[in-house]
């Protein structure tokens, strides 16, 4: 089972960016799936972005697409989620996953290790 701890949320003004990280222990991460999610509006929480286990096709959703990026660092064992021009609607709490399988999907449901996230709020 992979052990995910997320860090680098904070305060942030509109309109600035802020990368978070997640740092995974207990396997490798190239054998694995991972996303980003936060709660939604009617859901528990939707998916913002994605990266497969061979570290390509990415996916993001709608809302972040232009201005979120995904990454990895497999030395390091961590992903990271890269936020620009954030917005207030970009507050929420960030969770990292991972699924144990090669494709990249935003659906919550089919990750099974996640951290605890990282509060990310913006306001002026």
């Amino acid at each position: 089972q992979l052990q995910l701890v997320e860090s680098g949320g904070g305060l942030v003004q509109p309109g600035t960016s802020l990368r978070l990280s997640c740092v995974a222990s207990g396997s490798t991460l190239n054998r694995y799936s991972i996303g980003w999610f936060r709660p939604a509006p009617g859901k528990e929480r939707e998916g913002v972005a994605c990266m497969a286990s061979s570290g390509g096709a990415p996916a993001w959703a709608d809302s972040v697409k232009g201005r979120f990026t995904i990454s990895r660092n497999v030395a390091k064992n961590t992903f990271y989620l890269n936020m620009d021009v954030l917005g207030p609607q970009a507050t929420a709490v960030y969770f990292c996953a991972a699924r144990d399988g090669t494709c990249c999907n935003l659906v919550p449901h089919e990750y099974n290790d996640w951290g605890g996230g990282t509060q990310v709020t913006v306001a002026s």
